[in-house]
């Protein structure tokens, strides 16, 4: 334990638990699944936003299409994390509802490119900004620069986990 200046005692940096896990580590991993927990619930409450009939997954694939554009399905199927048949699947679903198109890719005529309607741009465009509009009211309070960190965190976290 170690004091920190104000009276108030904490565990070392170096404390381990019983376990064999450091207690920072243990408090980051309470905090993460807490955080994914409700990122879950979240992502699915804003695919059904975009459209009632879409899954949770498919929020994330939307935008990042509309973040990076035109992609393979190869790719949004590793930035997602599902297989070539899920991928597949959640594609089919997308087009049928007129978010999404697909074409052959250019580059490489066996490969297709997944695109944004304009009419799924505009469905994400308004679900992404009621989105943030509620992140800017539940973090009035905190310092911009604080926001600004913990982005670069998440950022770096988010980084770290594609490896």
């Amino acid at each position: 334990m170690h004091e920190d200046g104000n009276g108030d005692t904490h565990p070392a940096i170096t404390e381990v638990t019983a376990g064999g896990a450091d207690q920072e580590f243990l408090a980051l991993e309470r905090e993460l699944t807490v955080l994914l927990r409700r990122a879950r619930a979240s992502q699915g409450e804003m695919a059904r936003e975009v459209h009632p009939d879409l899954e949770s997954s498919a929020y994330g694939l939307l935008v990042r299409l509309d973040e990076q554009g035109g992609r393979r399905a190869t790719e949004l199927a590793a930035y997602i994390g599902v297989g070539k048949a899920t991928m597949s699947r959640q594609l089919r679903a997308l087009e049928d509802l007129g978010l999404i198109t697909r074409e052959p890719d250019p580059a490489d005529g066996r490969a297709w490119l997944v695109t944004l309607t304009d009419e799924g741009r505009r469905r994400v465009g308004r679900v992404r900004e009621a989105r943030r509009a509620r992140y800017v009211r539940q973090l009035a309070h905190w310092d911009r620069h604080e926001v600004a960190e913990l982005a670069r965190l998440l950022n770096e976290l988010n980084q770290v986990m594609e490896k």
